[in-house]
Parts: C-alpha cells; structure tokens; sequence
C-alpha cells in the first residue's frame, strides 16, 4: 500500500458513492478487490503497490455506468482538505476539553471556525439555479428581516425601553444579528415616523482599558449627546457645566415632543467607571418623565463585567435588565426557508429536512468542563446555529454538493462538509 504524501484525509469518491446509495462492500466486489482494500483507499487515500492505475480507470468506468456526472467522476480521487484523520477524533477534539480554560479555547476555535467567511461558487450557484446569494446583502428592506418568536421578544423589548426609558443591555454572539437588530430599529423608526433621537458614541476605535487603547469615557458621551441633540453648540467648558448643558438640552427636547436613547455598541468593552456613569445618565429626569434611555449592544462578556457580586458595578448591574439574542436551533428551518424564498427558491431544491437537522447538529457542541484529574466533569450543549454561522455551513455543503454532483444537500453532504 502507498502512502499519501500529506496528512491522510478522505477521497470524495466516498462522499459520491454515499450520494449514489452505493453500498462500499458490492463497490469493492464489483471491482474485484478487498472491501478492506477500497475503505483504506475512500478514508485515508492509500493506494495499492501495485496496480492502481488499472484500478482508479476501473473505478471511474463504474462510476460512469451508475450514473455519476463527468464532473463527479472527475473529482472523485481528490482528498477533502481540512478533514480529521477520523471522526473520534474530531469529537474528542470538540467535546472534551478538561478544565474551563480548555473548554473556553476550545469555544474560540469552534467560534472562529464557522465564522470564517464562506462564499458560493459561480459553479456552485449553476448547480443550483441560484440567481443570487441568499446570504450576500440579504438585507436591505424590512421585509428581508428575519423575525422568530426569539427575535420579536428582543425587538421588542428595544423598542419599549427606547419609547418609556430604563437601561438595557443586549447580548449575543458574533454573528448572531447584533448589527441587524440595531440598523431594522433605527430603520423602523423612521418607517413609524418616531421623533425619537439616537445618540450614538463613536466606538470605532474603543478598547476595555486604557493600557490597550483609547477607552470610551463618560466625556466622550456628553459630547456626543450635545453634538447630536443641538448640532453646531459649542460645549460648556468644565464638566459641571457641561452636564448642566445637557440636561437643559435634554430637557428642551423632551418638552417638544423628543425622546433620546443613548445607543452603545461594543458595550462589552465599556471600563467600569463608565458603566457606573451609565446609571446617572438614565436617571436624567424631567420631574418623573425620564429623559434619557440606555442601550448596550455586546458580547455575551457584558454578563461577567455587569456582575451584582462587583461591589464597583453593583449599582448599574441591578438597573440593567440584560436580554440575549438565541441561536436560531428549532427556527432554522423555517428561517432557511424564509432567506431561500427571498431569491425565490424553494428550500427544498437546496436541503433536505435530513441535512437541516444535520446542520443543527453540525452546529451544537458538546462541552465539558470541570476537574478532570478528580473527574468532577459536567457536559452542556452549546449551539452555534447564529445567522452567520449558519450561513457558512450551509454554502460550505452547498459547494461540496455542486462539486460531487449532488442534486441537494443531505445529512450526509454536511457531515462531509
């Protein structure tokens, strides 16, 4: 048997036989070798010593004469890249992790691999019949916005908060619809004709302290709030006036009919002196009419920094109701169906209800964390099914289906994928 000269991974040629519904064991006796013989060749590309010109012409001569397209045959002795050695090792390297640390490593790499940008080929959208990208600027009116019963309660919690004042804090993933949430809100304020005023602070270039960079201060905010409530006002020049300007300021608007909300995203990286500072700016009042609502956009560490038991947060954490925004799990179905329909096309000419429960799975992690050495160990499920997410795993499988010939993505195309 000859060796591959890098790293063992699958021929596609076993992903093709899987789509055929050719079983390995009549595959092998057809061609008149071992089964042993030809699963080493399909999972590890090994090649016999002798004879494997004759056998790899024998092979696409079969494959042909099942029915298999000239461009599935012709990428049939391709090795999968990236591909575990074996499927065991790829689940302990996923759900094993022995301490809280390695669990935490290993949810940044699970994060930082189906974040990675997908894009489907020219070839792949022929396949397909696709006339566009349903994940490539997928949204650009209301009626492209996804809304779950998930998704309704965040909205709309945004919503009240912005319209009766509190302070929020919205929570999620990378690529779990943070920025689409934010820009349908402002989008629907319009759309309802609301004078409500978003007061946004720059945080183009914010970092969590000071040593790594700029910090967002409670200075920048007031700047921010007069810059945007009464363009072309030049500031007090202390910062008692200041914050005297800006409620004057607040308070003239409101009086006409103006609501504000302070609007701040990447709000997980907000120094804790100006979380405290938060909490006086949502208490700004006109008699009892507050004036000023607070809304953080962040990631998921906003919980850890808004923590009751943080003596230096205490006041704020107990004043901020923090809400998150889910992965899509038992609505991705319904919201494939929802982004395929937008290009005009029916969910099932791409993915069978098969492969979508495999998606879900695909994008469910089994982690556990603890003490090994005294195995104290506690296994959770976390999902990854976020948009974005989602998104990449399905176009992942969607290449590979278009590549093998595969008329649609099954449970087993996005396995391989």
């Amino acid at each position: 048997m000859r060796y591959p000269d890098s790293k063992p991974t699958p021929l596609k040629l076993k992903a093709l036989l899987k789509r055929m519904n050719v079983a390995q064991a009549q595959f092998a006796r057809t061609l008149g070798i071992s089964a042993g013989t030809l699963a080493d060749s399909l999972n590890w590309g090994f090649q016999p010593a002798k004879g494997w010109p004759a056998l790899r012409q024998a092979i696409r001569v079969e494959l042909a004469r099942l029915g298999a397209s000239e461009k599935a045959i012709a990428t049939a002795f391709e090795h999968r890249a990236g591909t575990p050695k074996n499927r065991d090792a790829a689940e302990r390297s996923t759900t094993a992790p022995t301490s809280d640390a390695a669990s935490s490593s290993t949810a940044k790499k699970e994060t930082d691999m189906l974040l990675q940008k997908q894009t489907l080929t020219p070839a792949t959208r022929k396949h397909f019949n696709l006339a566009a990208d349903p994940f490539k600027n997928d949204v650009t009116q209301a009626s492209d916005v996804f809304i779950s019963q998930d998704i309704r309660f965040v909205r709309e919690t945004l919503w009240q908060t912005a319209k009766h004042g509190g302070m929020l804090g919205i929570v999620g993933e990378s690529g779990s619809g943070k920025s689409t949430l934010v820009d349908d809100f402002k989008d629907r304020l319009v759309r309802e004709g609301r004078d409500l005023v978003v007061i946004e602070p720059s945080v183009l270039y914010m970092e969590e302290n000071d040593a790594k960079g700029k910090t967002l201060k409670s200075a920048a905010i007031v700047q921010a709030i007069i810059d945007t409530v009464a363009p072309g006002v030049a500031p007090a020049r202390d910062l008692e006036a200041r914050a005297r300007q800006v409620k004057k300021l607040l308070t003239a608007g409101h009086r006409a009919g103006q609501r504000h909300l302070l609007l701040i995203e990447e709000a997980h990286c907000l120094p804790k002196a100006t979380l405290k500072h938060l909490k006086r700016f949502s208490e700004i009042k006109d008699g009892l009419s507050p004036m000023l609502s607070v809304v953080l956009i962040a990631q998921p560490e906003l919980r850890a920094r808004l923590s009751v038991s943080d003596p230096d947060v205490r006041e704020v954490a107990q004043r901020c109701d923090i809400v998150e925004l889910p992965p899509l799990d038992g609505y991705l179905a319904e919201y494939l169906k929802f982004k395929l329909a937008r290009i005009g096309v029916d969910v099932a000419q791409v993915i069978t209800p098969e492969g979508i429960a495999a998606l879900r799975e695909r994008l469910t992690f089994a982690r556990r964390t603890g003490n090994a050495k005294s195995a104290q160990l506690t296994t959770t499920y976390v999902s990854l099914a976020y948009p974005l997410a989602v998104a990449n795993a399905l176009t992942a499988a969607m290449n590979v289906a278009a590549n093998l010939g595969a008329p649609v993505v099954d449970a087993d195309i996005v396995k391989e994928a």
